[in-house]
């Protein structure tokens, strides 16, 4: 079964790279460009994970988080979180975890670090 992952990056560019490596993995990949978008998104389709930045416009990463996580819709309020911010020296793991953050990955990402985070998801 293919997991479906949303990547919430206002960077194209990040987030082309980041979905070449993930299709890579057999992954089924969406977009949001930020907050506002992710929210939209998991209200009409379900993902197995998320790739939050935190730095985005209009909504950032860390009060998208805390919004999911207050979903009424147990299954939506509990999909993983992984951040993925330029900024993890600004937060400690515990600003992330009281903002429903599962997991971070600083940038520049290393994507052996990133597929490893995943799999340790499905296992």
């Amino acid at each position: 079964m293919q997991k479906r992952l949303l990547i919430a990056e206002d960077s194209s560019v990040i987030q082309n790279v980041m979905a070449k490596v993930l299709k890579f993995q057999n992954y089924d990949i969406d977009y949001a460009k930020n907050g506002q978008q992710v929210l939209k998104k998991i209200e009409s389709k379900d993902f197995d994970v998320i790739l939050m930045d935190i730095n985005m416009p209009e909504m950032d990463g860390m009060t998208c988080s805390k919004k999911i996580r207050a979903l009424a819709e147990p299954r939506k309020a509990s999909i993983p979180i992984i951040a993925v911010t330029g900024n993890a020296q600004n937060y400690s793991m515990e600003d992330f975890k009281a903002a429903g953050i599962t997991d971070y990955l600083p940038k520049p990402i290393d994507f052996d670090v990133l597929i490893d985070k995943l799999n340790s998801l499905f296992q």
